[in-house]
């Protein structure tokens, strides 16, 4: 038999190669080589994308959050039982998304889209990436119109406009999610969309929420977002992602939209839990390096779109919770840096009764008066500086017994203004409503006033009862002219010489 020459067996490799049709189908499949703990390793996925979806034998669907060169990781969204070394997986070449359309309105779902509250399935108008980029600068306009709360001590110094990312910070119990759900029942008849996202709630905080929103009839315009503390972490960590891509369909559909992340905290505290079990570097306080990124690539998806793409907007309010006030730890610090302005909750004025628990001193908005309306930044004008001035003389003249007629006239005005900044629960107060009382405060209507808190009530229900010229004035020119100033002064004054 005649040898083969080296050429030829080089010709023949060639042919080889140049002749295999190299079948993709064998690189759709992997092998789990390790599971535990909501983690699973898998062998043999060569063409896998970050963030796909990956299905096992048993049904469960996992999240790919690790590329390595031999093996990936995955994240489950439900139990491992039946999850173990030799089980397959296969690709679904989709990226993790959520159903999204109409049908979610006033419906409760989980971090997958999937409702939890017991009736009927969902009619879903489309499926959208949970991950989405955000809109470039181009494709936004600057944030000019108002989204009004209905909270006093909000409205009239911390005024949010919609497109705005504003934090609501503080410590545990100091009445943060009571301001979310109060702006989310005073968007009644604004034609708002509002998306609750609770991400490591007890599921019994979540379903007195839901209860509170139906009494005031705020669930038929919005969506609960539920991921709770029972829940497993990448089901916590995707829940903020899936609400936003809710709010995305309704964005760019030009509606306006305001979601809560109620809060970022338990977020990063998931993500962390995640990341340590993919045996990512631990850094600071053991999150991992890319834990700024995990909410800035969130909250700059909240923008108010240019005119040429539907003008819509996201608002967001996310909810932050501090340990003891202490707001320059790393996550407070992190969320204060993307977002536009933080409403500062401070214990100490909760527990004293002023609630709203409002911190002026440390509570800010960077975007200002540009979203408030014409009348209500005339009305006002020096409320926050006359705050500062009252709570310094408070102290320096809690010691003195012998105070000039002016510093008590002050004194008096201060703590008149502290008491019409409390607001009870369920409460909020429309434009005109706001801009009454701050004017007459101004007009120093209340400094002599006992109860400052049930006159002011009972001047409202006069307003708007009785002068309801001046409301209509109010809420049709959004303006407050010199005259309409009088003309509420002059009705102030009436009143109060008949009620007192």
């Amino acid at each position: 038999m005649a040898a083969i020459s080296s050429k030829e067996i080089i010709s023949i490799i060639k042919s080889q190669i140049n002749d295999y049709e190299f079948d993709k189908k064998d690189r759709e499949t992997g092998t789990v080589i390790y599971s535990g703990d909501g983690i699973v390793n898998i062998y043999g996925m060569d063409d896998v994308m970050y963030g796909e979806i990956v299905i096992f034998e048993n049904g469960v669907k996992g999240m790919v959050q690790d590329i390595r060169e031999d093996s990936i990781g995955c994240v489950l969204f439900g139990s491992d039982e039946g999850i173990r070394e030799g089980t397959h997986a296969r690709r679904t070449k989709k990226r993790a998304g959520v159903p999204v359309g109409e049908g979610f309105l006033g419906r409760i779902v989980n971090a997958l889209g999937e409702p939890i509250d017991g009736r009927e399935a969902v009619k879903e108008d489309g499926y959208r990436p949970i991950e989405e980029p955000a809109p470039g600068i181009i494709d936004r306009q600057p944030v000019a119109a108002p989204m009004e709360t209905g909270i006093l001590s909000i409205d009239s110094m911390f005024p949010i406009g919609r497109g705005q990312r504003e934090l609501i910070i503080g410590d545990r119990q100091t009445g943060k999610t009571s301001i979310a759900t109060d702006t989310i029942i005073n968007q009644k008849g604004k034609d708002v969309i509002c998306i609750y996202v609770a991400i490591g709630q007890k599921a019994s905080s979540v379903a007195r929420i839901v209860a509170d929103l139906k009494k005031n009839g705020a669930m038929d315009y919005t969506i609960v977002v539920s991921s709770t503390a029972s829940d497993p972490a990448p089901l916590q960590y995707v829940a903020p992602y899936s609400g936003t891509a809710m709010a995305e369909y309704f964005m760019h559909k030009g509606k306006d939209v305001l979601i809560v992340y109620d809060d970022l905290s338990k977020h990063a505290v998931s993500y962390r839990a995640i990341s340590l079990l993919l045996e990512r570097s631990p850094g600071r306080e053991a999150y991992p390096g890319d834990v700024f990124y995990l909410h800035s690539r969130l909250l700059e998806r909240s923008s108010r779109l240019s005119e040429e793409l539907g003008g819509g907007s996201i608002t967001a309010l996310p909810i932050i919770e501090t340990q003891d006030g202490d707001v320059s730890a790393y996550i407070p610090t992190n969320v204060i840096s993307i977002t536009d302005g933080q409403i500062f909750l401070e214990s100490d004025l909760f527990f004293s009764g002023q609630r709203p628990a409002v911190n002026v001193g440390l509570s800010v908005s960077r975007v200002g008066g540009a979203a408030q309306t014409k009348a209500m930044k005339k009305a006002s004008g020096s409320i926050r500086i006359d705050l500062a001035q009252y709570r310094e003389m408070e102290i320096f003249t809690q010691f003195a017994s012998d105070l000039d007629d002016n510093t008590k006239a002050q004194l008096a005005n201060g703590k008149a203004l502290m008491e019409l900044l409390k607001q009870p629960l369920s409460q909020p107060l429309s434009m005109a409503d706001q801009v009454v009382i701050l004017v007459l405060a101004t007009h120093r209507l209340f400094s002599d006033v006992e109860d400052v808190n049930g006159f002011r009530w009972r001047l409202i229900d006069h307003f708007r009862k009785n002068e309801t010229a001046i409301m209509n004035e109010l809420n049709d020119t959004k303006d407050l002219s010199d005259e309409l100033r009088k003309k509420i002064e002059e009705a102030g004054d009436k009143f109060k010489e008949t009620d007192m």
